[in-house]
């Protein structure tokens, strides 16, 4: 299972639609309102502006920083391959485990991969002049991580850093894109679609040095004029997102104590995104025993250094939780 949300997979092997599967593989926030979006013909009808700059102000507002330091692309898998394709640098130091684009994206433009783990080596320093890419918080058990030692020393080595911080804003989590100004190699990746609960709106961002924003390639007419106006009119909902982070922490309080109650599980790792990693040696048979249920949820032997034993369960509403239990307690009175 190399990614999570393959709902149309499952659905077809379960013999029902989509919509009937409870995706917990989806780390996409679970608050999705109604849309007040109104979208003329016109609007559909004529390009948009190319340089997104409108688009942009609002991002910068949003994220505190400046508008020529935002590179926009089809999706942060977009921004992730285009960033790595484009610097020159061989020697690409992942912290291991990761989202698995990064390992593809560094394959496909020929760089030479070494990996460090950062649950048990992270003291493991790259070579000087090299690319070190560091997800904050991670994937796949949503740690974060305080990286100011680990900043410093890649500095001193004239590292590129690329820090991706697409779950960084369910708990309102220190980033590091102020330092885009210092340290003209730094690169922060960010999705758009988890927190603002838009994954079908194809639009992630690169935030660097506007010196480093100018060298990206950058095609024209990447976004549609859709995505444009769907991300402007969330980025600005301020009631969204505060009831966001509001029932993110109710969900995941709530998830956490069916997952420890269960007593299926003999490590639950504490997160601070959306999304909890959890241990069993029954977790390929609760596997099934959960889609049986039309529930999906993430094998995670596809990560580094894990197995299919480990298990992530992403933050879904009251309901969702309510039949997880249900399946829950079917699974300890089948065993």
């Amino acid at each position: 299972m190399k990614h999570g949300a393959d709902i149309y997979k499952y659905a077809k092997k379960r013999n029902c639609s989509p919509d009937e599967i409870i995706d917990f593989s989806s780390n996409i926030n679970s608050y999705q309102p109604e849309l007040n979006l109104t979208l003329t013909p016109q609007t559909i009808s004529r390009y948009a502006d190319s340089t997104y700059r409108d688009l942009k102000e609002v991002i910068a507002t949003n994220y505190d920083i400046k508008s020529d330091e935002i590179a926009l692309f089809n999706g942060a898998t977009a921004a992730i391959y285009a960033l790595i394709k484009s610097i020159k640098r061989k020697d690409f130091y992942l912290y291991a485990p990761l989202f698995g684009e990064y390992e593809q994206a560094c394959k496909d433009a020929k760089k030479y991969i070494y990996k460090i783990n950062r649950i048990t080596d992270e003291e493991s320093e790259p070579t000087e002049d090299s690319v070190v890419i560091y997800v904050n918080p991670a994937t796949p058990e949503g740690s974060y991580s305080d990286l100011g030692k680990l900043f410093e020393i890649w500095m001193e080595k004239e590292c590129i850093i690329i820090i991706d911080e697409s779950f960084i804003e369910f708990e309102a989590l220190p980033s590091l894109r102020k330092r885009i100004q210092e340290y003209k190699r730094l690169y922060i990746i960010q999705s758009f679609s988890k927190f603002y609960s838009c994954a079908g709106v194809r639009i992630g961002a690169i935030f660097a040095h506007k010196k480093s924003i100018q060298k990206l390639p950058q095609p024209l007419w990447n976004l549609s004029s859709f995505d444009v106006e769907f991300l402007k009119n969330r980025l600005q909902d301020q009631e969204f997102k505060e009831s966001s982070l509001r029932i993110h922490k109710e969900q995941k309080a709530e998830l956490l104590s069916i997952l420890e109650k269960s007593a299926l599980f003999d490590e639950i790792v504490e997160s601070d995104a959306n999304f909890i990693l959890v241990h069993s040696p029954d977790a390929k048979k609760l596997f099934k025993h959960l889609l049986s249920h039309n529930i999906l949820v993430r094998k995670c032997g596809s990560f580094d250094y894990l197995s299919d034993e480990w298990l992530r369960f992403a933050v879904k509403d009251k309901n969702s939780n309510s039949l997880l239990n249900v399946a829950f307690k079917s699974f300890i009175n089948h065993s």
